[in-house]
């Protein structure tokens, strides 16, 4: 399923109040944010990442299901890098929000002090800043992350090298520098 924006955006918009309503702060993540950084791609959802307990996560699904929408929740496994994903199912499409709140919570609180950028002017839709979505697709590991990484370092030359290797340092996350190599072939 290829998302609507004229529905979907709206919609993603209403969740983000929802969050806002258990002082949870989201930010775009995935493909979407990958169109804002210039490397536009297929994608079948809209994925917000952010912070939450396990408890808080429980009562945002159920808020959501009070306001109509149909949501599924997956919470992790002991294995799992992420602290559970939601699907709500919208008209429009699909929004996943993938909770880092256990896991990585660091890197979504360091992209929301950053300047906002909005998917749209007026939006509460705030989208992950490049270094941050590259320390994302980083931890996500396999193939497809790194390819992201590589076409977002060629696509975005402006980009702070310095900074995105800065970032991910802190973060100790690894294989940025080959990355930033094979961008520059």
């Amino acid at each position: 399923m290829n998302p609507n924006p004229e529905s979907i955006l709206p919609a993603a918009e209403s969740v983000v109040a929802v969050l806002k309503e258990f002082q949870t702060e989201a930010v775009v993540i995935g493909a979407l944010a990958l169109a804002a950084h210039h490397y536009v791609r297929f994608t079948e959802d809209l994925d917000l990442g952010m912070n939450a307990s396990a408890q808080k996560f429980r009562a945002i699904a159920e808020a959501l299901r009070a306001r109509g929408f149909h949501v599924e929740l997956r919470e992790p496994d002991a294995d799992d890098p992420l602290s559970g994903v939601m699907d709500v199912m919208c008209p429009g499409g699909l929004i996943q929000l993938v909770n880092f709140g256990q896991t990585f919570p660091a890197v979504i609180e360091d992209a929301l002090q950053a300047p906002p950028l909005t998917v749209r002017p007026e939006s509460a839709l705030r989208v992950v800043p490049l270094p941050h979505l590259v320390a994302l697709k980083l931890y996500a590991g396999g193939f497809k992350s790194k390819a992201d990484v590589v076409e977002l370092l060629r696509r975005n030359t402006d980009a702070d090298r310095d900074e995105i290797l800065a970032l991910c340092k802190r973060y100790r996350l690894r294989g940025l520098p080959e990355l930033l190599e094979e961008a520059g072939k």
